[in-house]
Formats: C-alpha cells, sequence, structure tokens
C-alpha cells in the first residue's frame, strides 16, 4: 500500500463563536490550506478539541472537510481514544462518511499494557476497511508504543503509519528498524520537523502548519535535494514554533488562526484563552516572520 500521504498534514483547528462550531469560518480555513500545498487534513485531533466536540459536530466537521477536499487531499478523522469499543463506532461512522484514513491515538488515563495496546489497536483495525495512522504521544497519554509492539502492528494491512510525537529521534530509529519503507513515519512535534525529515520521516502532522502550510511544505520538499536551504527555513519558522509553546496546544496557535481572520479566538472549556499580552507577543513573532504587510 503507498503512503497516504507524504509532506505536510494540517492537524486542523475547530473554529468557534460563542462556544459553537463556526462551520463556516471551517470551511474558510480549510480552503486557505488547501490552496497553500497542504498535503492532508487531519481533523477532530487534539489540535481541533476534538475531545469536546459531540459527535454531531464531529461528523459535521468531516463532512465538510470531505466538500473542500473533493477528493484531491486526503481527510483523516481523529477517532480515537480510551474506549475501544467507542473508538470503533467513531471510526466506523466516520469510514462511512467517506474519509481517507484515521488517527488513533493511545489509550490515556486508564492507558494499558504493550499487550493492551495490540489488542485495542487490532480490535479497531478489523472493525474497518481504511488505513489507520497510530498517535504515539506520551506527554498526553502517560505511555509509548514500543518496538515490538509497532512491529506486531504493522503486519495489519489496514495499520499504515504512525505518527510519533514522543520527540525522541533515537526511538524513532528503532521504530524504523522493525517496518519496511512501505510503513509510514509522520512527525508530530514542529520543532523538530528537519531533524525528523532528514533521518526518513515520511512528513509531519503539524500543528504551526495551520498558518504556514506552503512554509512547511518547501522545507520539506528541499530536503533530499538542499539541506542547507532546509536548514534556513527551519530557523527562520523556529521562533514561531517556539512562541506556539507559551501554553498547551491548541491555544496559542488558535490567536494565528483568529489573526489570519478563520474564526473568533475561542477555545473549550476546560482550556481557557491567553492573556492578552500574550496573544500579542505570538502575533509579534508571526508578523515578523511574513512581514510587515500582514
Amino acid at each position: 500500500m503507498s503512503h497516504l500521504f507524504t509532506g505536510i498534514g494540517a492537524a486542523v483547528t475547530t473554529p468557534f463563536t460563542e462556544n459553537a462550531v463556526d462551520y463556516e469560518q471551517f470551511r474558510k480555513h480549510l480552503t486557505f490550506l488547501k490552496d497553500n500545498q497542504i498535503q492532508s487534513l487531519i481533523v477532530n485531533g487534539t489540535t481541533g478539541e476534538g475531545s469536546t466536540l459531540s459527535t454531531e459536530e464531529k461528523l459535521n466537521l468531516l463532512n465538510v472537510a470531505l466538500e473542500v477536499s473533493d477528493g484531491q487531499i486526503p481527510v483523516i478523522a481523529g477517532t480515537g481514544s480510551n474506549n475501544t469499543k467507542a473508538s470503533i463506532d467513531a471510526s466506523k461512522k466516520a469510514e462511512e462518511l467517506g474519509v481517507d484514513g484515521l488517527l488513533v491515538i493511545t489509550p490515556y488515563y486508564n492507558k494499558t499494557s504493550q499487550r493492551g495496546l495490540v489488542a485495542h489497536f487490532t480490535a479497531i483495525a478489523d472493525a474497518v476497511n481504511i488505513p489507520i495512522i497510530l498517535y504515539d504521544v506520551p506527554a498526553r497519554t502517560g505511555m509509548t508504543i514500543q518496538p515490538e509492539t509497532l512491529q506486531v502492528l504493522a503486519e495489519h494491512p489496514n495499520i499504515v503509519g504512525l505518527k510519533d510525537a514522543t520527540g525522541d529521534l533515537t526511538h524513532l530509529s528503532r521504530l524504523q528498524a522493525v517496518v519496511n519503507d512501505s510503513f509510514a513515519f509522520y512527525g508530530g512535534n514542529d520543532d523538530l520537523a528537519l531533524p525528523f525529515f532528514a533521518q526518513g520521516g515520511h512528513g509531519l502532522i503539524s500543528v504551526a502548519a495551520n498558518v504556514l502550510p506552503s512554509e512547511y511544505q518547501m522545507m520539506f520538499e528541499t530536503v533530499k535535494t538542499d539541506i542547507a536551504k532546509a536548514n534556513l527555513i527551519y530557523r527562520e519558522l523556529h521562533p514561531v514554533v517556539e512562541v506556539l509553546g507559551i501554553d498547551v496546544n491548541p491555544i496559542p496557535i488558535k490567536v494565528l488562526t483568529s489573526f489570519l481572520g478563520f474564526g473568533q479566538y475561542e477555545v473549550r472549556l476546560p482550556l481557557v484563552p491567553l492573556e492578552e499580552m500574550d496573544q500579542a507577543s505570538i502575533i509579534e513573532v508571526f508578523r515578523h516572520l511574513k512581514g510587515e504587510s500582514i
């Protein structure tokens, strides 16, 4: 099976207006991403505040994404949770809508063992007929997919990739050693994009790409032909990535999506907006990168 996508996928934010999903602004944002070289749209994930969206909202967002994509770029639905049955139900519903793939996180809070990971992911993969990208983000879940576990899971025909947000490139090497190149590795850390690409990563599921899609795609495309130029792009983007670390994702990135006109600056509880001073500092760094013409 060929890779679901290569290059930059956006972990898309969900705009709200008075706590209701703003589908018009969501469509506008997706159109911007599509027009600026994004290679995949990842909807209802962590950055999209999927844990606070209702089932109806998630399905509506996927429908909008599929309309905007129009079959030209993959739409990947975040359907994972710490409840295997709920993850299966969400995955089936997303498949019925026509999404191209699923992003499924490791269980959190109740967690599990490595044997439990195999059982959890296998049950979900057995229930659908579309590609699945596993999602490993130990900072949020308290557990990590080990190489021997990935080796078993990668044998399933529907499990085709991994979003690695461990931030550990040595761990990535261990994972790469147990699968072949038909299995895709996507970075989950914007600040490690360049070394991840240089180490053979097939792309990035990016938060910053919500506002810098073409810049990140250019970095990805340049790595194999001009590493010095790719490094220059990486260094130019770094101040924005660094300032986005001022608070938990997606609180900071939504300052910039709002600044670009993709909805009001709102997040859902338990997240709270940044203070105005911090919002201003993020916008200032972004304006410096993009130029005062913004």
